[in-house]
């Protein structure tokens, strides 16, 4: 994990990623940061955008992950949005070209989720056979927890000591993301971490939304797209990935699932 994160962070000076946003030319990268590239890439065509790898210049202007977090002018949110998408990257193997030289890449919203896939790899390779690996709350229930499924209670969007539903899995990942992660209020108004891509401001469809996948990076990717979408365009992004599952809280509170969720659900 440690070796990853000095590869696809963006606050490492030496990064694949630091290195990607710097560069002007085409750049060639290791293989896992090719690898992650691949997938958000994917996941941001399959959702028309709302998964965006290309956003770290509007993160470094909101500043959420410091002390500093701000509401940005319009204008400087349009400056920071100017030639962003996914069409911005061109990834060809390990090499990778970006549009124009001031874009930055960010990769906040897959390159945790991969970490734990690589862990659980490991893992596997050592003979261990029950394991649950965290991440934040990136998360992967390997096997079982003794004698049943792993069960992970998933937070509460408005109620830090509240559980809003249990689940239980084997060899699955869970993944949740909420604006109750990284956010600051201003005039009774919430501002949080999850951008749509399209506005540069805080998406306002979702409270949270957890995805249950095989791959902790695609759901990872998933959740922050579902998120962006709200709940009913999101549902049409998860149809396409049919070994898939999600569970979304709308910006009204209303809880919505799709149609095999049930499956993982324990009841009281």
């Amino acid at each position: 994990l440690e070796r990853l994160d000095h590869l696809l962070s963006s606050h490492r000076a030496e990064s694949d990623i630091t290195r990607l946003s710097q560069n002007q030319a085409e750049l060639r990268v290791s293989n896992e940061t090719a690898e992650v590239l691949t997938l958000g890439l994917e996941v941001a065509y399959a959702s028309a955008g709302a998964f965006d790898l290309t956003l770290g210049r509007l993160k470094e202007l909101w500043a959420l992950d410091s002390f500093s977090a701000q509401i940005p002018s319009a204008t400087a949110v349009a400056t920071a949005l100017a030639g962003t998408g996914p069409q911005a990257i061109k990834l060809s193997g390990q090499s990778v070209r970006k549009a124009q030289p001031e874009l930055q890449v960010d990769l906040g919203g897959v390159a945790k989720g991969y970490g734990v896939d690589r862990a659980v790899a490991v893992l596997k390779e050592y003979g261990v056979t029950s394991a649950a690996i965290n991440a934040g709350g990136d998360m992967y229930l390997l096997g079982q927890q003794q004698t049943r499924p792993w069960r992970i209670g998933i937070q509460h969007p408005r109620r830090a000591d509240a559980v809003l539903e249990t689940v239980q899995v084997s060899d699955r990942a869970v993944v949740t993301s909420g604006d109750y992660e990284r956010f600051f209020e201003h005039d009774g108004q919430r501002y949080h971490h999850l951008f749509d891509p399209k506005s540069g401001f805080p998406a306002r469809g979702c409270r949270s939304v957890t995805i249950i996948a095989d791959s902790v990076a695609l759901a990872d990717a998933l959740a922050t797209a579902v998120f962006v979408l709200g709940p009913k365009d999101g549902f049409k992004l998860l149809q396409k990935y049919p070994e898939v599952e999600g569970l979304v809280v709308d910006a009204q509170g209303q809880r919505h699932c799709s149609q095999g969720w049930g499956k993982y659900l324990v009841t009281p």
